[in-house]
């Protein structure tokens, strides 16, 4: 019965808990008082994928428009502009779905896309065209104002 009474939003904390307050469970402000936990904006964006092929881009295919490197394996995504704007900011941890685990913002894509999101895949041709495109509702946490 508790666990019906947990919502997806209280999952999904949890879930991005280890990566805000690494090795602790709890957080304090500079003068001692417990931080909140990050709020979760959850939105619907359109999904493709990439690969790290020289047939796929201009210059480096290897290398990330904030200048990280991809290697296969890499959970890793690229934003369009305007989803930055919305808080998909570098490094943002986000939860995809239909993926599992937590992917991290670490590219982005050129001003013509809007509210997409390219999920790195690799040199896996084959399972980025298999993945195609697709609407998929994605989860991030979000800078709070103080």
């Amino acid at each position: 019965m508790l666990v019906m009474m947990i919502s997806e939003k209280f999952i999904l904390k949890l879930l991005l808990l280890p990566l805000f307050f690494v090795g602790s469970l709890w957080s304090c402000d500079e003068e001692g008082r417990e931080e909140v936990m990050p709020e979760v904006k959850t939105m619907t964006v359109t999904a493709s994928a990439y690969n790290s092929l020289k047939v796929q881009g201009s210059g480096n295919p290897k290398i990330t428009a904030w200048g990280d490197t991809l290697t296969p394996g890499v959970k890793s995504i690229a934003v369009s502009r305007d989803l930055i704007k919305q808080g998909l900011t570098y490094k943002t941890p986000v939860k995809i779905e239909g993926l599992e685990g937590i992917f991290i913002v670490n590219d982005k894509m050129h001003s013509r896309w809007k509210n997409k999101i390219d999920i790195y895949m690799g040199i896996d041709r084959e399972k980025a065209m298999n993945w195609g495109r697709k609407k998929v509702e994605i989860s991030f946490p979000v800078e709070m104002e103080e």
